[in-house]
């Protein structure tokens, strides 16, 4: 009996501490824009939200790379991952540093920021290496702890430099000093018994693919955001972006879902594909509900008073974001699975959208939002029936066990 009520305390633990630490990392960076606003002036704080942009996207193989780590931790136990980490980090760093003086040519940023942001992201991305072994490894407690020392190494140098008055390089160089921090730290934190010194190590293909799926999961759910501020008035976009904020917290709320199914799925069990499923649809079926209730409190605490009378859009907003939700479960579910084009579907769920939008819809705020719920319907059913022509192809296959 200790055994069957064990193992579910464990996960619901595990679970608990990944998503605080998740918490974390979404209220403290919103933080930094938040004391931006209040301690710089309208040029250095434009400055500001550009090099935390440049950051956000340069970041993005940092995930990709965390789940290729973990897929192939999972299924190679002590599985090297340090010469991918370092290249992946090494090469974003090197692109920010190549690209960022064109940018800042043309978005008017100071030039000490290029080298600055390359060591930041640098120090963000290998951090992926580290958390992916965690992951891997079902260690979900250390992997709560790792998340939380990201977080606060990412943001607490920029939140001390503003708190300070240190300015926007003040801040961005104390934000890149303490991001520095990271490695080390995190290092000695996924340190195990079996230390990843032996095993196959990761190919390059594996990171990209992961990578690749992670950029066109963000580019797909932000698409109807940039087309909102491209198409609409000022006032409109400003509300759809209000209501945005309920399709990305009905999107990333149950992710702790998949965080602790990817080990599992590496490892081709069925089993925790349905399971996850069920959950996350359950959590957006929940939040979708919530929604239709208090639709108007749901934007007044996005946006505030000013955006209530937008309250019956709030399930269409919700029901977005849940969609979006099964699709991040169900491709990383191929990229377990080591399907070889798992983001095929988002980008083409995307062009859809912006042709739709673009030439063939009204430029309205209706008109954008049921595109965008329609595209994330449109996205879960062809990557629905990729997972589903994968998992066929496998069972048919003479090789496979």
């Amino acid at each position: 009996m200790t055994v069957t009520t064990s193992a579910p305390r464990r996960v619901g633990v595990s679970g608990l501490a990944v998503a605080m630490a998740g918490a974390l990392t979404s209220g403290l960076g919103y933080l930094v824009p938040v004391l931006g606003a209040r301690h710089l002036g309208p040029g250095d704080l434009g400055a500001l939200a550009t090099v935390l942009a440049i950051a956000a996207i340069a970041g993005v193989p940092g995930t990709g790379l965390q789940i290729a780590v973990a897929i192939h931790r999972a299924r190679t136990p002590g599985a090297a991952s340090g010469r991918i980490g370092w290249l992946t980090a090494a090469v974003c760093a090197g692109v920010v540093l190549v690209l960022t003086p064109v940018a800042s040519a043309l978005l008017d940023l100071p030039p000490v920021v290029s080298p600055l942001l390359a060591g930041y992201t640098g120090a963000v991305v290998v951090a992926g290496r580290w958390l992916g072994e965690l992951q891997g490894d079902e260690r979900f407690l250390r992997l709560a702890a790792g998340m939380a020392v990201l977080a606060v190494c990412r943001y607490g140098g920029l939140v001390a430099g503003l708190l300070i008055g240190a300015g926007l390089i003040g801040s961005v160089l104390a934000g890149t000093a303490v991001a520095l921090l990271i490695p080390p730290i995190l290092a000695r934190l996924a340190r195990s018994r079996a230390d990843a010194s032996g095993g196959t190590g990761i190919a390059t293909r594996q990171v990209v693919t992961a990578c690749s799926a992670t950029l066109a999961m963000l580019v797909v759910s932000y698409a109807d955001l940039l087309l909102a501020r491209h198409l609409l008035p000022a006032d409109a976009s400003g509300a759809y972006a209000v209501g945005t904020v309920l399709t990305k917290g009905a999107l990333w709320a149950p992710q702790v879902v998949t965080v602790l199914a990817l080990p599992r799925l590496a490892r081709g069990n069925r089993r925790a594909l349905m399971i996850a499923l069920g959950l996350v649809t359950g959590c957006g079926a929940s939040l979708v509900g919530a929604s239709a209730l208090a639709g108007g409190l749901a934007f007044r605490l996005a946006g505030g008073a000013d955006y209530v009378d937008l309250g019956r859009y709030a399930p269409v907003f919700a029901a977005t974001g849940g969609l979006y939700a099964l699709v991040f479960v169900l491709v990383n579910a191929q990229v377990a699975a080591g399907a070889r084009w798992p983001s095929a579907p988002l980008w083409a769920a995307a062009v859809g959208l912006l042709v739709v939008t673009e030439w063939l819809a009204p430029h309205t705020f209706t008109a954008i939002l049921w595109c965008a719920v329609g595209t994330a319907a449109v996205a879960l059913a062809l990557t629905a029936a990729a997972t589903r022509r994968g998992q066929t192809s496998r069972r048919m296959s003479p090789y496979a066990r």
